[in-house]
């Protein structure tokens, strides 16, 4: 049974929560997640039609939330970028490792958040900050900077840094690091074996780097890391979130689950479970990003948690808290769509110099066909 809209828990756990949907509309089911209190709504390719449409979707949705609301896409660049039509086409993170200014990250960063927020969006879930240190890595690949940590530490918080320069929200994922899995957490649930020494040296340095650029959000990994937690993935693991995250690398900001409808832990746990056991270890925010069924689950799954015991009060209090000082920095009002910031003469002089820095034209990346999340 659904709790009810004026239980303050669940009022409060909604705000825990970003959602996606179905359509290119504002569809009832979202509104119906709106009216309990989400605060956040994600975009996919099945979401976009044209940059105009999305500005108008966007500006409904805005427009019909009764409480701040952001929007957020993954524009990483390469072959995970949602919007494309319109949008500067910029090359895998690969490719800018490969040139290695720094420079050139931030001013990547720079139009990237430019031509987000002309749409009306708030948050960009990237970059990645995992390093490329496995080949067969079939998630990560070429959507990581490098196979060299201080490398990836200093290019990620650089394009970070660009992204937040022009109001919009940036988010380091995935941590603690799902660049050495030779699995896939859309599908399975994966197993690091490194050490805790290994882990520090080369895992960890772009998140610590980050935290200390306090950039404005992380994303974590559905990963289990056994030197660490060997029962739990990471979103579920207080010995990751809090002892790790929180306290070792000292981070303070918003910390979002990635997809709880993702193999790794849907199968394992169910996204409520995995909400539950996220949240009591430190997790602040969750995805869930197609099914608006278990959506309405996880809420009601976090309030009576809160409201057993199972998840103590003030944990969610700070969460809700997190959520909310986040909104009031990034999500912004609804806004008129602003053409002429998409494909500037600025992102495409960027572009050629970034082919010139490559020695050839950076190749066109195809749409990711399996639509993954994050």
């Amino acid at each position: 049974m659904t709790a009810s809209s004026t239980d303050p828990s669940a009022q409060r756990a909604a705000r825990l929560l970003a959602v996606g949907f179905e359509g290119t509309d504002l569809s009832t089911e979202l509104m119906a997640l709106l009216d309990r209190g989400v605060s956040g709504v994600i975009l996919f390719s099945r979401n976009i039609e044209s940059p105009a449409q999305v500005a108008r979707l966007i500006c409904d949705i805005k427009n019909y939330a009764s409480q701040a609301v952001y929007v957020a896409v993954d524009q990483e660049g390469g072959a995970v970028a949602r919007l494309r039509t319109g949008f500067t086409r910029f090359p895998n993170m690969r490719a800018i490792g490969t040139i290695g200014a720094s420079d050139i990250a931030w001013q990547v960063g720079k139009i990237l958040g430019r031509e987000l927020r002309a749409v009306g969006i708030d948050v960009n879930f990237a970059p990645v900050l995992d390093v490329d240190t496995n080949p067969q890595n079939p998630v990560i690949g070429d959507r990581a900077f490098s196979s060299d940590a201080a490398e990836v530490a200093r290019l990620g918080v650089a394009l970070g840094q660009g992204i937040e320069s022009e109001g919009v929200a940036s988010c380091g994922k995935h941590f603690p690091g799902h660049g050495d899995t030779d699995q896939d957490s859309h599908l399975m649930l994966p197993v690091l074996r490194h050490d805790l020494a290994r882990l520090n040296e080369v895992e960890l340095v772009p998140f610590r780097a980050w935290a200390e650029a306090k950039l404005a959000s992380i994303m974590t990994a559905h990963v289990v890391f056994e030197a660490v937690d060997p029962v739990y993935p990471a979103t579920m693991s207080k010995r990751v979130m809090t002892d790790i995250l929180r306290k070792q690398l000292g981070y303070d900001g918003l910390v979002i689950s990635d997809d709880l409808e993702m193999k790794a832990v849907f199968d394992h746990y169910g996204a409520s479970e995995a909400a539950v056991l996220g949240l009591d270890a430190g997790v602040d925010h969750f995805l869930v990003c197609r099914s608006a069924q278990v959506a309405h689950l996880v809420i009601d799954a976090l309030a009576e948690a809160v409201a057993n015991g199972r998840v103590k009060v003030a944990r969610l209090l700070e969460a809700v808290a997190r959520v909310e000082a986040f909104l009031a920095r990034f999500a912004h009002v609804a806004a008129p769509f602003d053409e002429q910031a998409l494909a500037s003469a600025e992102a495409v002089e960027l572009l050629l110099k970034i082919d010139q820095m490559l020695g050839q034209p950076a190749l066109e990346q195809s749409c990711d066909p399996t639509e993954r999340h994050n």
